[in-house]
């Protein structure tokens, strides 16, 4: 459980600094990390890490088709976890 723990932690800081890092490409109007690159990110665990670099950096907050991408991987993502729990395929 702990190895699960520190990939889910490393995931969602490098999710985080993506998308911080696109952010600093955006301002200086150079070649941008592509959105299916973060989110891919978010698909393997990034949803924390990417969400409050989105609300810190105010980053592709705007931009309705990718917030409806990565809404729609959140929304999988806890219909997942709550089948998961359901069926006791993971204990409580």
């Amino acid at each position: 459980m702990n190895l699960f723990l520190y990939f889910f932690f490393l995931v969602n800081i490098v999710a985080f600094i993506t998308i911080a890092y696109d952010k600093q490409l955006a301002i200086k109007n150079k070649n941008r990390i592509s959105e299916k690159t973060l989110l891919a990110w978010v698909v393997i665990g990034g949803t924390i890490g990417s969400s409050l670099a989105m609300s810190i950096f105010r980053h592709k907050t705007a931009k309705t088709s990718y917030l409806l991408k990565f809404f729609g991987i959140v929304t999988l993502q806890i219909i997942t976890i709550i089948a998961l729990f359901y069926f006791d395929l993971i204990p409580l």
